[in-house]
C-alpha cells in the first residue's frame, strides 16, 4: 500500500534525569519502550534527538555564583569591569550577572539597543524613529534613556531588564552604571577591561576592542572554561549555554557530547539492527513573529551529533517541478514525471532553480528547530524526540 504520511515527531518521556545517571541507557532503554508501547517500528535513518539539559545534568555541569566569581576576580582583579551586549534573559543571565557582580568592584553595563543580539527589544524601532535617535552611532546614558524612551517591559516577560540588571549587581553593593550602544569601543570610554557578553558575535567584539586599546578582553566562553573548585565546566563554551538552576547556580552546556551520541547510537544498533541517527540539541533557531526573538541563546544548536546528520538537504521543490518542468501534465502522469526527476536529480542541487524555496540550512538546525519545538521548555516532559521519515521524498 502507498504511504500516505511522511515525516513523523514523537516526543518521547523518560524518567527525571539525575547526576551521574547513565544517559545512554535511559535514552535507549525509553526509545525502545516507546516503540513497544506505541507500536511503530524502529527504521534505518530514524532519528533520536536528546535535549543538551538531560546530558548536563547526568554529567552534573553545574556551577555557583561563587564559582563565577572567583574566576571573574582571577581575570579582572579590582578593575571596573565593563559587561558589554549581555542577552536580557532571567533564565539565561541573571543568574551569571550575579556571579559576575559578585568577583567585581564596579560593573558598567553596556546595553544593545533596539534589542540585544537574539531578538529581546528594549525599545521599538517606531520609536526610535519618533526620537530622531541612531542605534548605530548614537550612545545614550541611561537618564538620556529614559527621558526618550520611558519604562518598557519586556512584550512576553513582563521586565524592565534595565532595572532589573542594575538591581542585581547592586545587591553586592557594587556601583552599577547601564549605558546603551552598539559600537564594542563605546566601553572603552569607561574602563579597559571589558567581558563580552554577546554570543554568537564576540569574536567580532573582542577584535575590536583589541585593536582600539582595551587591556583585559575576556567572553562569556572564557568564564568557567575550566574547573574552579571542583565545579561544572565546559572547555569550549564557558557560560555560554548556561540555564538557571537556583537563585544562585547554573547549569551549563553539556561538555563531551560526542561519545554520548555515538554510544547511544551504537546501542540501539546492537539492540535493533538499524542505523539511527542521535544528534543532542539546544536551541531551535528559530524566530517567533510577535516578540521578535530569535531563539538560539545557546552558542550552536546542536554539540554533537552522528555522522549521518552533517550537511544540508539536498531537495527540488515540488511546486516549482509542477509549475514549470511539467506544466502540461496532471494527475498520475504529472505524479510519474516529478517521481523519476527526484529519482535522478543531481547530488549537489546548490543553485539549480529546481530547489529555490527549499530551506538552506543544516540538516542539524533543522532538526535542532524540530526538536525543540515538539519538547518545549515547560512541562511536557518530553527530552527525547523520535523522528522518521525526516529524510523520505516524495518517492518513497
Amino acid at each position: 500500500m502507498e504511504r500516505v504520511v511522511g515525516t513523523v515527531v514523537r516526543g518521547l518521556r523518560c524518567p527525571i534525569i539525575n547526576q551521574g545517571d547513565h544517559i545512554e541507557e535511559i535514552v535507549v532503554d525509553s526509545v525502545l519502550k516507546a516503540s513497544e508501547m506505541e507500536g511503530f517500528q524502529i527504521n534505518d535513518k530514524d532519528i533520536v534527538t536528546i535535549t543538551e539539559s538531560i546530558v548536563a545534568r547526568a554529567q552534573g555541569n553545574y556551577a555557583t555564583i561563587d564559582n563565577i566569581a572567583k574566576d571573574v576576580q582571577s581575570k579582572f582583579g579590582d578593575d571596573t569591569i565593563g559587561v558589554i551586549f549581555p542577552i536580557l534573559s532571567r533564565n539565561r543571565f541573571a543568574t551569571c550577572l550575579r556571579g559576575i557582580a559578585k568577583g567585581a568592584k564596579k560593573i558598567v553595563i553596556m546595553l544593545s539597543y533596539p534589542s540585544d543580539e537574539v531578538g529581546n527589544h528594549l525599545v521599538d524601532l517606531d520609536q526610535l524613529d519618533e526620537k530622531g535617535v541612531n542605534p548605530w552611532t548614537d550612545v545614550l546614558t541611561e537618564e538620556q534613556f529614559r527621558e526618550y524612551f520611558g519604562h518598557n517591559k519586556h512584550t512576553f516577560t513582563g521586565v524592565d531588564y534595565i532595572d532589573y540588571y542594575k538591581s542585581i549587581v547592586e545587591e553586592y553593593g557594587i556601583e552599577c552604571e547601564v549605558i546603551f550602544s552598539n559600537n564594542p569601543k563605546s566601553i572603552l570610554e569607561h574602563t579597559k577591561s571589558v567581558l563580552a557578553c554577546d554570543i554568537h558575535s564576540r569574536l567580532r567584539t573582542k577584535r575590536i576592542l583589541k585593536a582600539n586599546g582595551a587591556e583585559k578582553v575576556y567572553s562569556l566562553d572564557n568564564i568557567l572554561s575550566e574547573s574552579i573548585d571542583g565545579s561544572g565546566y565546559n572547555e569550549a563554551y564557558g557560560l555560554l549555554g548556561s540555564n538557571k538552576a537556583k537563585e544562585d547556580s547554573v547549569k551549563l552546556f553539556p561538555r563531551d557530547c560526542q561519545p554520548v551520541v555515538d554510544t547511544i547510537q551504537k546501542m540501539l544498533q546492537e539492540k535493533t539492527g538499524k542505523h539511527v541517527e542521535v544528534m543532542v540539541y539546544g536551541d531551535g533557531a528559530f524566530k517567533d513573529p510577535v516578540g521578535k526573538i530569535w531563539e538560539l541563546a545557546d552558542p550552536v544548536v546542536s554539540p554533537a551529533y552522528t555522522s549521518g546528520l552533517d550537511g544540508t538537504p539536498n531537495e527540488v521543490k515540488l511546486k516549482y517541478l509542477a509549475d514549470n518542468n511539467f506544466a502540461d501534465l496532471k494527475g498520475e502522469e504529472l505524479k510519474q514525471a516529478i517521481s523519476e526527476f527526484i529519482n535522478n536529480k543531481e547530488e549537489d542541487l546548490v543553485g539549480a532553480m529546481e530547489s529555490q524555496g527549499t530551506t538552506p540550512r543544516q540538516l542539524t538546525d533543522l532538526i535542532g528547530s524540530l526538536s525543540d519545538l515538539t519538547s518545549g521548555s515547560g512541562d511536557k516532559g518530553t527530552p527525547i524526540v523520535y523522528i522518521q521519515g525526516y529524510f523520505d521524498n516524495y518517492t518513497k
